[in-house]
């Protein structure tokens, strides 16, 4: 993994569990100066973390603030290229845009750009998107699959599926659903927006930018008010304060491993995947496309990803792109 020497000393202290490292041995392992040690460590002071000093046994970790830098991330993370290079920013614009220029600038598959904060962040159909600063996630994964621009929308069911999967592994107190095509609901409330974009020629897909925005540790007062009837965010579902870096290199593995699936095996084991998830299949749903309105029942969707909805008078029509409102 690319880290800088400070995000690699952070590393090594994440992964002590709480115990103290020697300055000495930090040193040779890194191949720095104690001195050079010590002035990392007093920059990541200034960042939040704190250290003790443990006579004859080195420096402990004493206070780790809740960020979602590299280093914070790397600890939990087993993948081969996910997350292998971390772009952190404490804010952006918006993590698509430094996507864009990076995958254009021929940034390696897995890439990821992550901020604390995006003071421009853009959900589908350039809607604003609220990105609460150290609260959220907020990031962009570059993933290069061997696939063709046709297939490039299935990656956003691909992603919907690994975020799902990746919350259900760590939290209990509630069960994410997924309302096609990208949004992640709890209890019927909006707590994930996934926004897909392409680069590509006529017949390849150059990069695919997977958008992520999570609402983590938001509480009720985060949220501006016209929001709180539709808007929630992990912790207020989970009844606690969670660890956003292990909930980033948790989707990451899934994201690489679904990404792999899919490309190995075609879209139908995501395609069980995602339905086994889905809080639209079976239920009454308005569509809103460019054209119509649509009402009637969503029954699946197809081997290329696409909604289908049964209409009152039985007819079949495949939705490509709409706003999905659930009729309760």
């Amino acid at each position: 993994m690319t880290l800088s020497m400070k995000d690699r000393i952070l590393k090594r202290f994440l992964l002590a569990s709480g115990e103290p490292i020697s300055g000495q041995h930090l040193a040779e392992e890194l191949g720095i100066s104690r001195t050079a040690v010590w002035k990392h460590l007093q920059s990541l002071q200034e960042e939040g973390y704190t250290f003790d000093t443990i006579k004859k046994k080195g420096y402990l970790l004493t206070n780790n603030p809740d960020r979602v830098d590299a280093a914070s991330i790397a600890s939990f993370l087993t993948t081969e290229r996910f997350g292998q290079t971390i772009h952190y920013f404490e804010e952006c614009a918006t993590t698509q845009t430094i996507a864009h220029e990076l995958a254009r600038k021929g940034a390696q598959d897995g890439t990821v750009v992550i901020a604390e904060t995006q003071t421009d962040g853009k959900g589908r159909m350039s809607r604003p998107w609220e990105s609460t600063k150290g609260k959220g996630i907020w990031m962009t994964v570059i993933i290069k699959p061997d696939v063709l621009p046709h297939q490039a929308p299935q990656f956003t069911l691909v992603a919907a599926v690994s975020i799902v999967n990746a919350i259900k592994s760590l939290y209990s107190n509630f069960t994410p659903v997924i309302k096609w095509p990208n949004d992640i609901l709890i209890n019927g409330l909006k707590c994930t927006g996934i926004l897909t974009e392409m680069i590509a020629e006529m017949d390849r897909v150059q990069a695919l930018l997977i958008g992520i925005g999570i609402n983590v540790n938001q509480q009720r007062d985060d949220f501006p008010e016209d929001l709180h009837a539709i808007a929630t965010s992990l912790s207020i579902e989970e009844k606690s304060t969670l660890n956003r870096a292990e909930l980033v290199g948790t989707i990451l593995n899934y994201l690489e491993k679904y990404s792999e699936l899919y490309v190995t095996q075609g879209f139908s084991p995501i395609k069980k995947l995602w339905e086994e998830a889905s809080g639209t299949i079976g239920k009454q749903i308005k569509a809103t496309t460019l054209t119509e309105v649509l009402q009637g029942k969503a029954i699946g969707i197809t081997e290329a990803g696409v909604l289908e909805i049964q209409l009152e008078n039985g007819e079949i029509r495949s939705i490509y792109s709409a706003d999905i409102e659930l009729n309760e």
